[in-house]
């Protein structure tokens, strides 16, 4: 017998879930083979998968699992407390409860959000708590059918790669249908569960707003939390800046884990913004603001002259810099040496918007954690207050040191004071971001992307990305290759290996490769620079080049 027909036995033999039992009653083989052929891998993100009932699925099962490996690890180093909260994805909240009796069965005194909240708002807790270990039940904006179990550490960052890996090891020793658990209520009366209180939740939303810069007076919204976890907290914060007018989108205004709306509740994604611009076009709203369901990431559309639109994360984040660093000089209150933090594959328009101002930029790698690393570096020298802005081109933004996460209500509040900013100057977010392309060139950016699947397409593309290595391109598209940088064992940057390889080309174009870290693709991030004729032809250029090299 396969082994995953032996696991699905077993699972058949000792589930007593009731509706992992009915899952497993109506699987094909073909399905029982991709559920129990393994088990789902615990990364730096924690979990994420589809739904269902196996070993490869997100079910109380492995949520049990996971989270005694977890307590198991967090005893190993003597530590007591843990926060755990969800966003609006199907069995959230069923998974948070059990993540919490999980950790109060372990003797761990447990923060529990009462109803769902943004990802945010967990690392917030966690680090008011003073919990060594926080966990969200949320996979973030992908589709319906998947949730995922995000892991963070006592400083509200995600998990170093060195942690997640010793947990991992705990994890796979544990047996799920061993783990025992009583009731949060029961727990609750001994006191090793406590639900996190409003007064809480009010110092998060006072925190955020301490880091308003003005207001939204005068201005219209349109907001959408796409059925997510931003129903509450996002009107809330825009209310306190003074929006003349907030409307929420009717049918993607309250949490529903289904996203009937749109089968992908992605804000990056037109077609999760339709809705919006729709209600838009009714109320005449000055701006569309999306968070996606567990409300970290923000996307916005402007309205203009024949229709809308639609700001990439790049363009955000150059407008919120460029806002932040001039109200702020304004103001009197912009530090001698401001910090900006992006990531590698994050617009380098950055770096002609910030050289005005003496600021300081900060290159990290993918990921919010390695923007959390530079303000706790900050923290450590006394300098938190240098720290402006961090972002990242996925629609991720965060202003503050309160956190260690992209913030969507934060970013939501920014976003719409800085419309009224500008509108009281009698211009749209696309006006002052074509002043800025006038000023620096029209900086336009794309993603291609190479999928090699199965275990000889993940071979192959090792193999290519090898290949590239050894033999690193003196040229790209017709222009001379300036700078490489191979950042698996680069020594300019104080950044950890990664298997990432950028090339900046002579006229400012850019070509980066990221293989992805859960996927078998390979990301290819391009820049061009100049105009909009010439980026068309800089970009055709660099996909026929990426085409010899990819294409097998």
């Amino acid at each position: 017998m396969d082994d995953y027909n032996a696991k699905y036995q077993l699972w058949v033999e000792k589930a007593t879930d009731e509706e992992v039992k009915a899952q497993l009653a109506v699987l094909s083989k073909d399905q029982i083979k991709e559920n129990f052929y393994c088990d789902l891998s615990f990364g730096t993100a924690g979990l994420r998968g589809e739904l269902g009932a196996g070993t490869n699925c997100l079910n109380v099962y492995t949520i049990r699992k996971a989270t005694q490996g977890v307590a198991e690890c967090m005893k190993a180093h003597g530590h007591t407390v843990a926060s755990v909260s969800c966003d609006s994805r199907i069995n959230s909240q069923l998974f948070a409860r059990t993540t919490a009796e999980v950790f109060a069965s372990n003797g761990i005194k447990t923060y529990l959000t009462r109803e769902l909240m943004p990802t945010p708002f967990l690392s917030y807790l966690t680090r008011e708590t003073g919990s060594q270990v926080g966990v969200m039940i949320t996979a973030s904006h992908n589709p319906a059918k998947y949730n995922g179990y995000k892991v963070y550490g006592s400083d509200g960052c995600q998990l170093t790669d060195n942690y997640a890996n010793e947990m991992t090891d705990y994890i796979a020793k544990i047996d799920p249908f061993e783990v025992k658990t009583l009731t949060v209520e029961e727990y609750e009366k001994q006191g090793l569960i406590e639900y996190a209180s409003d007064d809480v939740i009010e110092k998060y939303l006072q925190t955020v707003h301490s880091h308003a810069n003005g207001t939204a007076e005068g201005i219209k919204i349109t907001y959408s939390p796409l059925n997510g976890a931003g129903y509450k907290l996002v009107p809330e914060i825009l209310r306190r800046i003074k929006a003349d007018r907030i409307d929420i989108v009717a049918e993607q205004a309250m949490p529903d884990g289904n996203f009937t709306t749109c089968s992908y509740p992605n804000p990056e994604k037109a077609e999760a913004l339709a809705l919006g611009m729709e209600a838009v076009k009714e109320n005449g709203s000055d701006i569309l603001i999306a968070t996606d369901p567990d409300c970290d990431r923000v996307g916005i559309a402007v309205p203009v002259e024949n229709g809308y639109r639609l700001m990439t994360g790049n363009e955000v984040g150059v407008l919120l810099t460029d806002y932040l660093l001039a109200t702020k000089k304004e103001q009197g209150i912009l530090p001698e040496r401001p910090v900006i933090v992006k990531t590698i594959v994050t617009s380098e328009l950055i770096r002609k918007v910030i050289a005005p101002y003496n600021a300081e930029l900060f290159d990290v790698l993918t990921g919010f954690k390695y923007i959390g690393a530079v303000i706790a570096k900050l923290e450590e020298k006394g300098e938190e207050n240098r720290y402006i802005l961090g972002f990242e081109e996925s629609y991720g933004y965060l202003s503050g040191t309160y956190v260690r996460d992209k913030d969507g209500v934060v970013a939501s509040m920014l976003i719409a004071e800085m419309t009224a900013y500008y509108k009281k100057q009698g211009k749209t977010l696309v006006d002052r971001l074509n002043e800025i392309y006038a000023q620096y060139g029209l900086y336009e950016h794309k993603q291609v992307r190479f999928d090699f699947p199965g275990s000889a397409g993940i071979a192959l593309m090792n193999e290519i990305l090898q290949s590239v290595r050894e033999n690193m391109p003196t040229q790209i598209a017709g222009m001379k290759v300036i700078k490489a940088i191979d950042y698996l064992t680069q020594t300019e940057f104080d950044l950890p290996p990664a298997n990432v390889l950028s090339f900046s080309l002579k006229d400012g174009s850019q070509l980066i490769m990221r293989p992805s870290g859960t996927e078998p693709i390979v990301k290819i991030y391009l820049t061009a620079c100049k105009d909009e004729k010439y980026n068309a032809e800089k970009f055709a250029q660099m996909t026929e080049y990426l085409n010899t090299v990819f294409v097998k």
